[in-house]
């Protein structure tokens, strides 16, 4: 499982960034394109909109690997 920490100042990330930025996904192409096959669970509910805004305490999961949102 992944942890990702919010940035200070910030209340949320997109959840193609969080992909990304947990190496889950190569490029926002590449993000895209899972997201948008609902291949992507946050909160255990299939999430086709890579903008979906992920808060404190959202859990994506994708391929059998994890990411904790955290603050």
């Amino acid at each position: 499982m992944h942890i990702l920490k919010l940035r200070d100042g910030e209340d949320f990330i997109k959840l193609g960034q969080a992909l990304k930025a947990c190496g889950m996904a190569d490029s926002g192409i590449e993000a895209k394109e899972i997201i948008m096959q609902g291949l992507v669970l946050v909160d255990c509910e299939i999430e086709t909109r890579r903008g979906r805004k992920l808060y404190d305490g959202a859990e994506v999961e994708y391929d059998g690997d994890k990411i904790s949102i955290q603050k």
